[in-house]
């Protein structure tokens, strides 16, 4: 079967655009609560990586061709599909803006 018919079918299109809105929803619906919401990116990082090591890299072609017309749709299509991590850097900025605001317990004292 041609890799067109797939890409272009309404019915995987239907399928993803549900798969994405139903993580939408989800962390839409945890919104504020850190733990749940990075079980959630550790399932879809999990999820990433089973499908690009078990099947992706076993689809991947084994001729010339094939081959070009990949990489010819990675590169026009909007790159390789990757899953960005949070930098640490960015977590321990979030607690210093945390820390610096005014705290009106100490006021208090």
């Amino acid at each position: 079967m041609n890799q067109d018919q797939y890409l272009g079918s309404s019915q995987l299109r239907i399928k993803l655009q549900t798969i994405a809105a139903d993580i939408h929803y989800l962390a839409d619906s945890y919104q504020g609560n850190s733990l749940v919401l990075l079980a959630l990116l550790r399932t879809l990082e999990q999820t990433h990586r089973e499908v690009r090591e078990n099947l992706f890299q076993a689809s991947l072609p084994d001729n010339r061709q094939e081959l070009y017309a990949l990489l010819k749709d990675i590169e026009e299509a909007g790159g390789w599909p990757y899953i960005e991590r949070m930098r640490l850097r960015e977590l321990l900025k979030n607690m210093t803006l945390d820390n610096s605001a005014p705290n009106s317990s100490s006021s208090r004292d």
